[in-house]
């Protein structure tokens, strides 16, 4: 298994188990994302790995909606990812994507991969779980998080209706990592539904 199909599935794991732990109530619940539910964070991350299959002319398979089902639903687009993993071939065909030119493995690796830490968050804030970000995570994104061009921030600039991140929310400059880095990804960290 190659380095990226190995952190795929390890952050495919975290977020599945904060899934599985949401209680059958708290999907309706507002998510730290501006009119999300809980339910339409899993939604969005299913529909993220049906974005990877897009520039290879697939689509995710049959599966319940995230709305009827969200275990299913993630579970069955986490399938179809990881078969592009699994095959070398495909996992090293280049693709062109809002981000330029890059293998698949890449391509997921950097949206969908990197999403679902993100969203994770989202989801365990959202359903009143445990919402610590692994510590090895946090350090990973640091750099990163701390060098976001502005486009991100601008409604619509990846296409109609799409927002990547909100404005920055300021934190104090000896806050704990993980809320320096939620602050700059555009999240509230002491947000609550």
């Amino acid at each position: 298994m190659s380095e990226i199909a190995d952190r795929y599935r390890k952050r495919a794991d975290v977020f599945a188990a904060k899934i599985t732990a949401v209680e059958p109530g708290r999907w309706s619940n507002p998510s730290p994302c501006e009119e999300w539910t809980a339910a339409d964070v899993v939604g969005h991350i299913v529909d993220m790995h049906g974005a990877m299959l897009h520039p290879l002319g697939r689509a995710l398979s049959p599966a319940p909606s995230a709305a009827e089902n969200p275990v299913a639903a993630f579970t069955s687009a986490r399938a179809d990812v990881e078969a592009l993993l699994a095959d070398p071939d495909t996992a090293a065909s280049m693709v062109d994507t809002p981000g330029g030119r890059v293998s698949v493995e890449e391509h997921i690796d950097r949206v969908v991969s990197e999403d679902m830490v993100l969203h994770g968050w989202d989801l365990a804030r959202a359903t009143g779980q445990d919402d610590t970000i692994d510590p090895a995570e946090l350090e990973r994104m640091w750099p990163t998080a701390q060098q976001i061009p502005d486009e991100m921030r601008i409604p619509g600039h990846f296409g109609p209706g799409i927002v990547v991140l909100g404005p920055e929310v300021k934190v104090p400059e000896d806050a704990p990592l993980q809320e320096r880095i939620l602050g700059l990804l555009g999240r509230d960290p002491h947000w609550t539904p």
